[in-house]
């Protein structure tokens, strides 16, 4: 019998937020919601690269097995919200500082409160910060809200240093997520405890600096992770990882580094390397630099070491050390349940860790985002008609924010979950085995009272076809179905580029029908920690391609046609689903040229120059857009994003 009411609702609470986590999937990943964020930009940006080498009528390759549970784990815990708001947050503050002639606080640690707040522990206590910060504890703390987001995301931001790049997680209390500087240690920083648990720990740190946004321009030095881990980061991370075999290996360069440093110190008269990220003067000095060794330095080695790091000052570098090491400014010990005290600093936190494994998962699918070999979509051109539904008593659409227009009641508390559900079912006509369901929707694990009663309230909620049948069934061998009269925005799309083939005069009419579905990109605004299933599934690969596929030919057509504004309409519906795709921005400015308007054309420039400042997917043009603009525009000059 299903639970009632609200024995239910807490049932229910308590299965779809981690009650169950004896699972096959690597959530260690997902518990570092930081990485997540950061790994999935980077890995982002690689499947931008994938889609420049992919063929028309072909999506890039997905992941598989172990690769793509340690993806859907990324997913499951990726927190941007809090990211972004670390971020902008930071930069802003910096911005702030500058303008009013102040000092940057020295920030020490740091607390996020999910994406509702973050708060900087600064010393000495200032009760003055630039709004929207807030002063709390006597100006001993400056909270900056969540709501701050969207005014942080409308500035102009996009040529402020970062101004604590050194800043990592260190684990997780009872109210949020803990950070430290390493740059604030003025010196060594020894990390002591069991050896895997004290890789897993660093090895989170390595990660995190490698692939965050709150940092620029970084370099990490890598010391004794083994070739297969050390390489792995590596090859995550080029611009910023270098792993070596030993300290020795590794010293000569900060040593070097640190002199540069000193020198800059003297040569641009500010008083530190906050003060000269604040104000942007000899930017790449203030570069860091930060060495991260996964075993204890040898007695001669530490010596060296300390000396290097012991400063009594920011020097724009950081060192994290493995074992017990005399002359340490900071200790830090975790022990094998996982429990990390940070000395001094008070700090008692659940260590963020990602043991050998998870980072080996994470290898593999960053291995299968290099592949440059693609995979044919599935055929629609000469192919059997696809199903669409013809009349309708559900309409769900997936080509933008994701819109359910159903006859049944539903509870807004539960309408986040049940669309899912919604979409994971329209993702499978075939149909899904209740079980299957349960580990896709409820991956923490669930009961089968709630997801029985979760489907029943997604059944309820589709109502009944023109005959009076479900909207949502079981079949005949206990699969969970939707009816013929649920129809799908993107099953539309695929009937209508079939008929675009089938009917070649009417080719570019059928593909502007299609464009016309699309109203952003794919499920957009789906709320965070739900639809990790995506990464296992081709749905999202499919999409993607087919429209920018169909944009494409769509804009060819209609230049060919004379039909200039035509074309800019095409290119402009495809990039309302993918933003990133540089090949749909080339044909944005040919479109947009062929019309003669020049004005125009500059518009469509600084609108990409625009994104390549605040997106972080864009790390750089491909090297046809730039060209493409400067014949265009020859007064244009190339943008570089951060």
């Amino acid at each position: 019998m299903d639970l009632q009411g609200s024995e239910q609702r807490q049932q229910e609470e308590k299965d779809d937020s981690g009650g169950r986590l004896g699972i096959g999937w690597p959530h260690s990943l997902a518990a570092g919601s930081l990485i997540a964020a950061g790994l999935l930009v980077v890995l982002a940006r690689r499947r931008r690269a994938q889609m420049w080498d992919r063929a028309a009528g072909n999506m890039i390759v997905r992941p598989e097995g172990e690769a793509a549970e340690a993806e859907r784990a990324l997913r499951l815990g990726a927190d941007d919200d809090a990211t972004r708001l670390l971020d902008l947050g930071l930069r802003f503050l910096s911005k702030s500082m500058a303008a009013g002639g102040r000092a940057l606080p020295t920030v020490y640690g740091v607390h996020i409160g999910g994406s509702q707040s973050l708060d900087l522990w600064i010393a000495p206590a200032d009760r003055n910060p630039p709004a929207p910060w807030q002063a709390y504890d006597d100006g001993q703390v400056w909270r900056l809200h969540g709501d701050a987001l969207a005014g942080l995301e409308a500035s102009d931001l996009g040529d402020v240093l970062a101004p604590y790049p050194g800043l990592v997680s260190i684990g997780t209390n009872e109210s949020g997520r803990i950070l430290v500087d390493l740059e604030a240690a003025h010196g060594l920083i020894a990390l002591r405890g069991p050896e895997d648990v004290r890789r897993a720990a660093l090895s989170a740190i390595a990660i995190e600096l490698a692939t965050n946004r709150w940092s620029d321009h970084m370099r990490i030095t890598l010391v004794g992770f083994g070739a297969e881990l050390g390489e792995g980061l590596a090859e995550i991370a080029p611009d910023r990882v270098r792993s070596v075999a030993t300290l020795a290996d590794a010293l000569p360069e900060l040593e070097g580094r640190s002199e540069e440093v000193r020198q800059a110190l003297a040569a641009s008269g500010v008083d530190s390397v906050l003060t000269g990220r604040c104000r942007g003067v000899f930017g790449e000095a203030w570069m860091p630099h930060y060495l991260i060794m996964a075993d204890q330095p040898s007695e001669r080695d530490a010596d060296r070491l300390v000396a290097l790091a012991r400063t009594g000052t920011r020097m724009a570098a950081g060192y994290l050390v493995a074992g017990d090491v005399q002359g340490a400014t900071w200790t830090w010990d975790v022990d094998a349940t996982g429990r990390l005290q940070a000395g001094v600093l008070g700090f008692d936190v659940d260590a963020q860790l990602v043991p050998d494994d998870a980072c080996r998962r994470v290898f593999q699918l960053f291995r299968t985002a290099n592949r440059l070999d693609s995979v044919e979509l599935p055929g629609l051109a000469g192919g059997p008609e696809p199903p669409t539904a013809q009349q309708s008593s559900v309409d769900l659409r997936l080509l933008g924010p994701i819109e359910v227009e159903a006859p049944g009641p539903m509870d807004e508390s539960r309408r986040e979950l049940c669309t899912e559900l919604l979409v994971y079912l329209a993702a499978h006509p075939e149909g899904v085995h209740p079980t299957v369901l349960s580990g896709a929707i409820w991956p923490r694990g669930v009961s089968a009272a709630v997801r029985d009663a979760s489907v029943a309230r997604v059944s309820d909620w589709l109502g009944r076809d023109a005959r009076g049948r479900p909207n949502l069934y079981y079949d005949d061998r206990g699969r969970i179905r939707l009816g013929s009269e649920v129809r799908v925005d993107l099953d539309v799309f695929r009937w209508l580029v079939w008929r675009s083939a089938a009917e070649p005069a009417s080719e570019a009419a059928y593909m502007a029908y299609a464009l016309d579905l699309v109203r952003g990109p794919l499920l957009a605004g789906r709320p965070r920690g739900r639809y990790a299933w995506l990464a296992d599934h081709a749905l999202e690969y499919e999409a993607s391609a087919r429209v920018i596929d169909v944009a494409h030919r769509l804009v060819v057509l209609r230049l060919d046609e004379g039909d200039a504004r035509g074309a800019v309409t095409a290119a402009r519906a495809g990039l309302r689903l993918a933003p990133e795709d540089e090949g749909l921005w080339r044909d944005l400015l040919r479109a947009t040229h062929a019309t003669g308007d020049v004005a125009q054309v500059q518009v469509v420039v600084n609108e990409l120059r625009g994104r390549i400042a605040r997106d972080p997917l864009y790390d750089r043009l491909q090297p046809q857009t730039e060209a493409l603009m400067e014949e265009l525009l020859p007064e244009w000059h190339g943008v570089s994003s951060r």
